[in-house]
């Protein structure tokens, strides 16, 4: 089992304690495509999978979900929550174990997500259409100095329900003068770059686990390509993820990191529970 940086109480003390400013960011990583901003006292979580659903939906059948890490926190502790994105339906990704707890401790926290997934945003939450923020590629959801601009994410390809929204997104996310992108699940598409190239994200999450057939994965970029779209949409800093959750469903870091140094990318390869703190 791989231990967390940090966990439990010792995470919550270290996110009750960072500092405020329009100039700082502090980022956790929180497992998968996981992750908790906080930015001049505003909490953002990404794709957030906080429980072990998945490990028990599967235990004792031919593909079991088992861990590989430390879970970091129970989500039922984490209040002054916010904001928390989901970029599919996949339970990674929009997990009812996280989601209720979460909005019965954060009373104005909110849900982005897809709006092809509305309703069952509204389900797996137990919360009504108020709290969600229902999104279409192209499309905002603006409050404060906070914003999420969906964006097409292809899981395989790039697909639509019969109203012709996306199932699969990631997220321009802008606070303050931060710009972030968390791809949510993706393989590389036709015109990708050209369009995330004009945000320039300060930071950009992508997973690298890549698709294998022979380990039922699919739909996730593989190292080289998450170098690849980095260099491309000139990211500042990137950081990997999508692996060291479930067995079944990993890599190693390492073609991540000699690719991205080869290439001159500027990279950080978190741990976690681990926090990163930074400074415009």
């Amino acid at each position: 089992m791989i231990k967390a940086v940090q966990k439990d109480d010792a995470f919550l003390t270290d996110l009750r304690g960072v500092g405020e400013g329009r100039a700082r960011l502090d980022i956790w990583w929180l497992g998968q495509s996981g992750f908790l901003l906080h930015w001049n006292g505003k909490n953002i979580l990404l794709d957030p999978y906080l429980s072990d659903s998945l490990t028990l939906k599967y235990q004792g059948t031919a593909k079991p979900h088992i861990r590989m890490c430390e879970r970091v926190v129970d989500p039922a502790k984490l209040q002054f929550m916010h904001y928390v994105t989901s970029s599919h339906v996949h339970t990674d990704h929009l997990d009812p174990d996280t989601l209720a707890p979460l909005f019965a401790n954060n009373p104005g926290l909110k849900l982005i997500l897809p709006l092809a997934h509305l309703r069952e945003g509204m389900k797996r939450s137990g919360c009504s259409g108020e709290r969600m923020g229902g999104l279409d590629a192209g499309q905002t959801f603006a409050e404060d100095e906070i914003s999420f601009t969906a964006v097409p994410a292809a899981h395989e390809t790039l697909q639509v329900d019969e109203e012709g929204h996306h199932l699969f997104l990631g997220y321009i996310v802008r606070a303050g003068p931060w710009t972030l992108y968390h791809s949510g699940d993706t393989v590389l598409y036709p015109g990708m770059a050209e369009l995330l190239k004009p945000y320039a994200p300060d930071v950009s999450f992508l997973p690298i686990n890549g698709t294998d057939p022979s380990r039922g994965v699919s739909g996730n970029m593989n190292a080289r390509e998450a170098v690849w779209l980095a260099k491309n949409i000139d990211s500042k800093l990137t950081i990997p993820c999508h692996f060291h959750l479930f067995e079944f469903n990993t890599v190693e870091p390492d073609e991540f990191i000699e690719t991205a140094q080869k290439e001159q990318v500027p990279i950080r390869v978190m741990q976690v529970g681990e926090r990163l703190s930074l400074q415009l």
